[in-house]
């Protein structure tokens, strides 16, 4: 099969490495779809990787023995790996499972672990079946372009009542705004690239406000008549944006974080916490009990997500994919492994 890699400093690859093969209750999924989500990063870094990718949609086509999917199914592949054993996994929550198999260990190689791949391997239970009229392209965004805001907004309980606050208009916020409109919450967005706080509004934002105006904070209040955004999620991982969504919530609000981040942000536990009564929420992706409602939610919101997916490659043009990616003029883009032109 073809897989990308990342060879040096904004340098690509695709090679050729065997076919992957069913053990026990992992399944081979030839891979139709394959969004893109941060892996840019390595490649502007340039530390060689030749496992990319994390979120897919595809075809079922070799199993080991009888379980939850057959030959022939069309599925999501759900990001990363999970035991399926443990009380979190039990529960849904397979996302923090601790017991997180070994796959090369395993399998006797790492290929097949990841997405940016024309086959994968992956355990049958983090196979979510894509009901019929729903396509691979679409089904593919139930994972990281629906799936983290999904999460935060399942947790919230966001509805019509609300004024929704969404930092950071990357692919993962501008599936926030379409999650949050068809919730009929009211959406405003925090970001600063024009050509993504652009496609925001057109998505059904009702406002995006600069997060390098001095008076971001206050367009917040203004436009919530003082009172304050009722919920808020961070999707961007910065810092600022991290204490401009604290500091937006109105009092008894809610703050989710969806965006990964390794730096630190200051709370202050009495004026945050306390006097404000805030409560703050780290989502990382929604429980599996969720996915009938994920799944229904893709099926609605067809058109939004056409308009979200604004570019399609070919495996073999990763890295034009990953070009146009640093230019910040693009939403949601999809890797087509068995295409051969875009």
């Amino acid at each position: 099969m073809l897989k990308a890699t990342v060879t040096g400093e904004r340098q690509a690859a695709v090679v050729t490495v065997p076919d992957p093969t069913p053990k026990e209750n992992w399944v081979v999924v030839k891979v139709h779809t394959a969004p893109m989500c941060t892996e840019y990063k390595t490649y502007v870094a340039g530390r060689p990787a030749d496992q990319l990718g994390h979120e897919a949609a595809g075809e079922v086509v070799a199993v080991a023995q009888p379980g939850r999917v057959k030959v022939g199914d069309r599925v999501v592949v759900m990001p990363t790996n999970a035991c399926g054993k443990c009380a979190l996994c039990l529960a849904g929550d397979y996302i923090h499972c601790e017991r997180n198999p070994d796959f090369a260990a395993f399998h006797g190689t790492r290929d097949g672990s990841a997405t940016y791949n024309q086959y994968l391997l992956k355990p049958d239970h983090l196979l979510v079946p894509i009901p019929d009229g729903i396509s691979y392209d679409h089904g593919s965004l139930a994972c990281c372009g629906l799936g983290p805001t999904f999460g935060a907004m399942q947790l919230m309980n966001v509805n019509a009542n609300d004024t929704l606050l969404i930092s950071g208009l990357g692919p993962v916020g501008l599936g926030g705004v379409i999650n949050g409109v068809h919730r009929n919450a009211r959406v405003i967005g925090v970001e600063s690239n024009p050509w993504r706080a652009q496609l925001a509004l057109t998505l059904g934002a009702e406002a995006v406000v600069d997060p390098t105006s001095p008076d971001a904070l206050a367009q917040l209040r203004d436009l919530t008549g003082g009172k304050g955004i009722d919920k808020a999620i961070d999707c961007s991982g910065v810092v600022a944006a991290h204490r401009l969504c604290i500091d937006a919530a109105r009092r008894k609000g809610q703050v989710a974080f969806v965006g990964e981040c390794s730096d630190e942000t200051s709370l202050r536990i009495s004026p945050d916490m306390i006097r404000k009564g805030l409560t703050l929420i780290g989502s990382w992706h929604y429980n599996m009990k969720d996915t009938p409602t994920m799944m229904a939610l893709v099926a609605k919101v067809g058109p939004q997500l056409d308009k979200f997916v604004t570019q399609r490659f070919p495996l073999t043009q990763v890295q034009d994919a990953w070009t146009l990616q640093l230019t910040g003029k693009s939403a949601k883009i999809l890797l087509k492994p068995w295409e051969t032109s875009s």
